[in-house]
């Protein structure tokens, strides 16, 4: 066999090898962002799970405030429905926003801010806030992993050709990233 042929074979092979190793790594990265995301969701659903339990708390205490429990569980509808990152950033700042004031209601009250009820759903909160973030900040290190392997060249040609796409950031608002919902009483 001719030694031109042989380097022929020879550069196929490790354009082969390459390709497939691109691909595999690009795979492995998508399957990570998935896996974080659905990190986020279990963390949110937790959230979702205590929303009721602290306003089932607060109404016990607060008759007049039924605005605050509508907006709170609005709120909360609305982020269960999300789908995307970017429409779970809205819906949860949103819901944030009306913990807020659900929070803010529940300072008027001395009786509620003694409750031991209460005071272990406002700790289960902010914990599963924390936890949030923790996700949040693991979901978004996935993503840009996976949006950088996209783009560099020459990866970006082989993405192209089988369909990888870029994926979203879970952004929060700027002034929310760093806050939790004010629970201290």
């Amino acid at each position: 066999m001719p030694t031109y042929l042989l380097i022929i074979i020879a550069v196929v092979a490790i354009l082969v090898l390459w390709l497939v190793a691109v691909f595999n790594s690009l795979v492995t990265l998508r399957n990570r962002v998935h896996e974080a995301w659905s990190d986020i969701e279990v963390q949110l659903k937790r959230r979702y799970d205590l929303i009721p339990n602290l306003v089932n708390a607060v109404k016990g205490y607060t008759k007049h405030e039924e605005g605050v429990f509508t907006k709170v569980t609005e709120a909360r509808a609305n982020a269960m429905k999300s789908q995307t990152p970017a429409e779970h950033a809205k819906s949860e700042n949103m819901l944030t926003d009306a913990l807020k004031s659900l929070f803010a209601v529940a300072e008027n009250y001395p009786q509620l801010q003694a409750s031991q009820n209460f005071l272990s759903l406002q700790n289960d909160l902010t914990d599963a806030e924390d936890k949030i973030q923790a996700a949040r900040r693991f979901y978004n290190g996935q993503v840009r992993d996976l949006n950088t392997k996209l783009q560099v060249f020459p990866n970006n040609f082989v993405a192209g050709s089988f369909g990888f796409k870029k994926e979203a950031f879970f952004d929060a608002e700027d002034e929310k990233i760093n806050q939790t919902p004010e629970v201290k009483f």
